[in-house]
Order: structure tokens, then sequence, then C-alpha cells
């Protein structure tokens, strides 16, 4: 009945044929699926029934006969077939793409790694920006804290013991290796920190392209690692030292060996379960948030998934941690590229069959066009322009500092606005303007932004004389007469941001010395 189905009907009848052979089906249920399609198609439906119909007769016979041996022959040679043609029977409840058997990526994941950290290398070295300080206050200045033990600030978080020291502990090591090295320079110590982040950040992109090609084959793979690589907001920010570009790539290599986001055809490596868990675990341990994420995976162990779209868009785009998810969500935008590319490569030959040339970009040409038109100046802006200014000032000072220009610096500006130690890389006395709860009494940094002036004038009555003082020019507006009065002048003015974020616009960071220094 199956192979007359499948010479009649040009398709891998396999499953139907292994389906008689175990039993689960009699010729009657066959012969009822051929009336079915007898009463529903054309003249070639009703061909290809009377086929059926004419072998499931045929096959009665030998079923009167010696069926447990004949069945037994039936599946060797079922077996043989496939092996000779490279197919594979398709489990019920699985899509055709994920019932195919599992091919071998084009590309080694040695290659794929490579292009990838040769790419976040780069990138590393392009982020000229600062972002949000929690990307030097609670990584790099703890962990130059731990290194180098003699400066270092620890905000109240780390005081009170809530803060996992697993992350910083991995800076602290590298900052040590430099002072080994003796490579602990200002230049060294301001780009080394991204460009080990690239390492971590490389590897979360391989097990991208990894996890996508484990879900929906290589056509999508390659065009989600694009969509990666392509993302003005990865590129921004996933190689910053913040917890939640670490607990990316932990996330994204756990979802990987999870055996539950794959399909049971597709199996996972050796020990997945093991490694899903130690991972989820690290995760966890460095940032206690991502329990969100591990909590949704493992209740999923409960429920039986067969589609994998809509386990990644239905139970796990809900988290709401943006960085985390983010590259799962960009799975979806390979998906859209890889079935543009397949619908393109079908036009194309129906196309050429019939000798029309068409000089119009295709539709993955323009979605490719519009990703790259969209995603690249963005990245280009945010990584080298907005708020670069508070950068620029802390590693011009590093600077100075080394050529013992700095004896001490105090910065008038909201807490934690610029890097700290960790750039300085200098023990040196430095005051900002604390920020830590209290009751009762609004902090400094917010009775210096309600009243700069009177807050400075009473601050400079307790202030150790500052050889520098850092500002932002919403405020130098209010402080001009101040300064010149305790004897400071302009030295360097750093360009910072075009618009406002969070406050008033912020254009520029000033760098004010002593007239003698």
């Amino acid at each position: 009945i199956a192979r007359q189905f499948n010479e009649s009907n040009g398709v891998d009848a396999s499953g139907f044929e292994l389906d008689w052979v175990n039993g689960r089906i009699t010729v009657e249920e066959l012969r009822g699926k051929c009336k079915a399609m007898h009463g529903q198609g054309g003249g070639e439906e009703r061909k290809k029934a009377q086929h059926m119909r004419a072998a499931s007769t045929r096959a009665t016979v030998v079923l009167s006969g010696d069926g447990g041996a004949f069945a037994s022959s039936q599946l060797k040679s079922i077996k043989m077939r496939q092996r000779k043609n490279g197919s594979s029977i398709k489990h019920p409840n699985l899509s055709d793409a994920e019932a195919k058997p599992q091919k071998k990526s084009p590309y080694s994941s040695k290659d794929v790694f490579l292009t990838c950290l040769g790419f976040r290398m780069l990138n590393a070295l392009l982020i000229q920006t600062y972002f949000n300080p929690d990307e030097h206050w609670q990584a790099l200045e703890v962990a130059h804290r731990i290194a180098f033990g003699r400066y270092g600030h620890l905000t109240w978080e780390w005081e009170e013991g809530i803060r996992s020291y697993l992350h910083p502990m991995m800076f602290a090591l590298f900052y040590k290796l430099l002072a080994l090295l003796r490579l602990d320079t200002p230049c060294v110590m301001i780009k080394a920190p991204r460009l080990l982040q690239s390492i971590f950040s490389a590897v979360g992109d391989l097990y991208l392209y990894k996890l996508s090609f484990a879900l929906f084959g290589d056509g999508v793979a390659k065009w989600a690692l694009f969509s990666q690589l392509a993302n003005w907001f990865m590129f921004f920010c996933f190689n910053r030292t913040f917890s939640n570009s670490l607990e990316t790539t932990l996330t994204l290599v756990g979802l990987y060996y999870w055996p539950s986001v794959r399909s049971s055809l597709n199996k996972a490596p050796s020990g997945s379960r093991k490694w899903g868990l130690a991972l989820a675990a690290l995760a966890c341990a460095i940032r206690p948030t991502s329990a969100v994420t591990w909590v949704y995976v493992g209740l999923l162990e409960l429920y039986s998934t067969h589609d994998r779209l809509r386990f990644i868009f239905v139970e796990l785009i809900p988290i709401g941690f943006v960085l985390p998810v983010l590259p799962i969500s960009l799975i979806f935008a390979g998906y859209s590229l890889a079935a543009l590319e397949e619908r393109g490569s079908r036009n194309g030959e129906k196309k050429r069959s019939s000798c029309i040339c068409n000089k119009w970009p295709s539709r993955k040409q323009l979605a490719i066009f519009f990703l790259l038109a969209s995603n690249i100046p963005m990245a280009l802006y945010m990584s080298l322009i907005h708020q670069r200014g508070t950068e620029d000032a802390m590693n011009y000072l590093s600077k100075e500092a080394a050529k013992g220009k700095v004896k001490s610096i105090v910065f008038l500006m909201p807490c934690h606005a610029t890097p700290y130690y960790s750039t300085l890389h200098n023990n040196l006395p430095m005051r900002f303007l604390d920020c830590a709860p209290s009751k009762g009494m609004p902090a400094e940094s917010d009775r210096f932004m309600m009243d700069p002036v009177s807050f400075a004038v009473d601050f400079a009555k307790n202030w150790s004389h500052p050889s520098h003082i850092v500002l932002f020019d919403s405020e130098e507006r209010h402080l001009k007469d101040f300064l010149v009065s305790h004897s400071f002048r302009e030295v360097r003015r750093f360009f910072h941001a075009h618009f406002k974020v969070d406050r008033d616009l912020q254009a520029s960071v000033v760098v004010y010395a002593m007239t003698d220094t």
C-alpha cells in the first residue's frame, strides 16, 4: 500500500509503512484514508485513490499469511531504503522541518566563533560612550578594589552584602594578570575589560547560532546570527561589562544544552541536562534575577511542547529583562529572513523557467537593506557619540594623573555619572556626591541638583582643596562665579550629548583645575 502510494503520490510514505509494520494502523483504516482522498480530490486524486485501493486488496492476501515474518522483512527493507536515501521517518507531532534528519552545519563552530570574536573585538574598541553606572560601579570598580586593595569604591549594595562577587572576581583576576605582566597602563586599563568581555560575547553569538541551528536548521541559524551582529542594541550593550552581558551568554549556552528546547529527534549533546543545570545555577549565582528565566524553562519541563516557535514566543518572551531575551527574539528575525530567502529562491526558479527578468530587488534584499540602514547608524552613534563626555573626561584625568599633574578630584555632578578608580588607576583622593538611600534627608546628589550654588558653598567649607573639579555644563552655568572665586579655571571641555536623557541637557563635561596646577 505504502509503495503504491509512494509511486502515485510522489512522497515518502515510510511512515505509513512503519505504522502498518508496528500494527498501529489496519488495512481498513488505510482504505478509509483512500476513500477520503477519493471524495475530496479531482481526477488525479481519484487515480491515486484507485491505486491505493488496489494495493490494499493485495495487502489483505499478504496479511492472511505469515504476517510476523513478512513484517520483520519489511521493517528491514524500510531501514535499508532510509539509509540508502538518507530519509527519516516523520514523527507524527513534528513539523516537516523538524522531522528531517539533523544535518551538519556547513560552518564549523571554530569558524563561527573566530568570525564573531573578530567582530566583537572591533565592537569593543568602538565603544567609547557611557551608558549605565553599573558597567563600572558594580563590576570594574569592585574588581579594581579586589585586585589592587588600596583603592576602589564599594557602593552601599556591596557594603550591605547583597551583591555576588562572582562576576567582579573574573575581572579582578584579569587585572591581577595585567599587573603581573606590567601592562596596567592607563590605555590598557581603559580598553582591556571590554576586550575581555568580547570573548564572552563571541561565545554567546556562537551559541545563538548553534541554538538556532538545533531548532530550525542552517537556513534560520545563519540569518539569526546576522540579525544578532547587525542589531544596534547588542552592538551598543553586549560588550559592556554588565553582569547582564555574562548572564545573556550563559542563558544562550544553557538553552542550547537544555533538552526540552529541542525536538525529540534532534538529540541534545551527551549530558546536556547536567550542563544546562550547571549553567542555569551559575547564571543565577551571578545575577539572581536570572532565576525568572530558568523557572520558566523548568516549568516547561512539565508540559509537552512541539511547536518551537510557540515555545519561544509565548513561553519565553514575556520575561521582562531585555538583554538576555533579545538574542532569543532575534531568532524570529532569522526565521523571517530564511523564509524570505526560500520564497525568493522558489520565485527565482519560476522566473528563470519563464524567462522573465526583474530588475527590482527581492524582498530579502529589501529586508537586509532595512536592517542595516536602521541599525548601523544607531549602533555607531550610540557607541561613539552619545554620552561620551564622562568617559573622555576620566580618560584624560587618568593620563594626567600618570604624569603627576593631578593631586585630587571632586565631582560636582549626579552620583556615579563617571567611571572612577578602575579608569583612573591611580591612588589619589577623589570625592563624588553620595546617593545612598537615607531616611528623612535627601542624599547629597539630590541636594546638589536642587540648589547647586548653596550646596557648593557649604561643601567647600569642609573640603580639602582639590586640584581638579569635574561637572556638567548645565551646573557650570550656576557655579562659574563660585569656581573663579576659589581659583579654578577651565582646562578641558568634552562633548557629551546632543539631547537630554533623564535630566536637563548635559551637552558637555567640563574639567576645572587650580590656577597653579
